[in-house]
């Protein structure tokens, strides 16, 4: 980690209107710039290891702040398992079976049609979740 990064992190959650803290640094700095989709046990996991100090609940309470400051986006991809995308363009998502390792699909690799002509919904987002084996 580069003082250039905790600088361009620090920028980034203030333009969001976030206080930047050590805990808020450091969960930024993983989780902000993954590719992965973590869930939250997993990012506490991985920042409890460069920042011992920090807890459980800074870990839950930050990543819900920067979903309401628009940030990440929160997902349920599994029963019951909430993930976190830094991606916020619009994208689809692949679960690999084997693995549980979760995939951006692009937006453009997938015609969903007919949304516009559901009647009695009135649907402002959609994305597509495919499930399966990577080759």
């Amino acid at each position: 980690m580069t003082a250039s990064t905790v600088l361009d992190e620090a920028e980034l959650l203030e333009r969001h209107g976030v206080l930047p803290s050590a805990q808020r640094l450091a969960i930024a700095q993983y989780v902000l710039r993954t590719d992965e989709h973590p869930s939250a046990d997993q990012v506490f996991a991985k920042v409890k290891r460069a920042l011992p100090m920090v807890s459980r609940a800074t870990v839950y309470n930050t990543l819900n702040l920067f979903v309401d400051k628009g940030l990440l986006r929160a997902h349920v991809l599994a029963e019951g398992k909430v993930v976190f995308d830094p991606n916020l363009a619009p994208h689809h998502h692949f679960i690999d079976e084997e693995t549980g390792a979760i995939h951006d699909v692009p937006w453009s690799a997938l015609a969903v049609s007919n949304v516009d002509a559901l009647e009695g919904f009135d649907v402002h987002e959609y994305q597509v979740v495919l499930r399966g084996k990577l080759k």
